[in-house]
């Protein structure tokens, strides 16, 4: 993908606790945020009208916009909405589709966005990225990180749980990256951003070692501090290879060919678990294969409604996805009868595990 925006590496509040989103309206007051409350709100069909209701008050020169599917269509008509008037910064409120098409639409009028994130689902709440569909398949467009997040653990909580739980997927996920970026810089002279790896690993290692659930919010505060922290990775070295390596390059693949068959982060986690098993780290697969099944996640392609066959065909399409990635799954460069005997020897390590 193109090199992302690098405007902002950082954003200026980060704000991950309970009754956060009450603090929205201090936090917009800021002068280098919006010196006098004109902002565009942009909220999805779910929680986040809900949360634009509860800031009203405090935001009375805001317009708010409802905005439905994480399309590109739906992105360029906000733009549009965006140019009826000048507007100090947007506000994005809610899930991952809702927050890319703000970032999108705020980055294609050169305004400052703020997510409110109310799921945990993957890394988009602090990335430069965001992933839009177009015209049926899915794409990456590099934007600006968001100049604040914030995360309410109360809103996150009262969210669908599965959604939050695919977040830990994703999180983990960054550990299958960073190896296949150590293995382009070995194999092709990549060079490695070392902040950005260390800011990717930080997080990903945290929720891997956490004992707690999405129950215990020592645990989900870990968790959106990992999807912040691989947001701010791909801002610093300006491209997503510290969180997107074949783990994703799967993910991709089985979003374009077999659509809606799970979200981001359960594939991303998944994905990168069969590419830890490639990769030959026995140790590493153990870890991550008792995480994801710790917190119910799928780890075989049967658990998100795959054949043996259809995995077998994601992956052969995976690279791709990403042509100019080198990962794990360019270094073998496997045919489709290799592929299915890794994976058949991948079940059987994950069935022993489970005994």
């Amino acid at each position: 993908m193109p090199l992302l925006a690098r405007t902002v590496l950082t954003p200026l509040h980060i704000d991950v606790r309970r009754g956060a989103v009450a603090d929205l309206g201090a936090i917009l007051a800021d002068g280098r945020i919006s010196a006098g409350g004109d902002v565009a709100v942009v909220v999805g069909p779910g929680q986040g009208g809900q949360i634009a209701e509860l800031v009203r008050p405090s935001l009375r020169s805001a317009d708010v916009f409802t905005v439905a599917g994480g399309t590109l269509e739906a992105a360029d008509e906000l733009g549009g909405k965006l140019r009826a008037r000048s507007y100090d910064a947007v506000v994005g409120i809610g899930g991952g589709k809702t927050i890319d098409v703000a970032k999108y639409a705020a980055t294609r009028r050169g305004l400052p966005m703020v997510t409110v994130a109310t799921s945990l689902a993957n890394d988009g709440i602090a990335s430069p990225v965001a992933s839009l569909v177009s015209e049926g398949i899915k794409g990456s467009y590099g934007v600006h990180i968001p100049i604040a997040v914030i995360v309410d653990l109360d809103f996150v909580e009262s969210g669908p749980e599965r959604h939050n739980r695919a977040g830990i997927g994703d999180a983990i996920s960054n550990i299958s990256a960073l190896a296949d970026w150590e293995l382009a810089r070995q194999v092709r002279g990549e060079p490695v951003d070392g902040l950005a790896a260390t800011l990717a690993r930080m997080g990903a290692e945290a929720v891997l070692a956490h004992p707690g659930d999405m129950t215990d919010d020592a645990f989900v505060t870990v968790l959106a501090e990992a999807l912040i922290s691989s947001g701010l990775a791909m801002a610093v070295c300006g491209t997503s290879r510290p969180a997107s390596g074949g783990c994703h390059e799967i993910m991709h693949a089985v979003d374009a060919l077999y659509p809606d068959t799970a979200s981001h982060g359960e594939l991303a986690g998944l994905g990168a678990l069969f590419c830890t098993w490639l990769r030959g780290d026995r140790r590493r697969f153990g870890e991550m294969s008792a995480c994801l099944a710790r917190h119910r996640l799928p780890r075989l392609p049967a658990d998100v409604g795959l054949s043996d066959d259809q995995f077998v065909a994601a992956v052969q399409f995976a690279p791709s996805t990403r042509p100019d990635r080198y990962t794990i799954l360019e270094h073998l460069a496997m045919s489709p009868s290799e592929t299915r005997e890794r994976l058949a020897d991948y079940a059987g390590a994950i069935r022993d595990h489970c005994g």
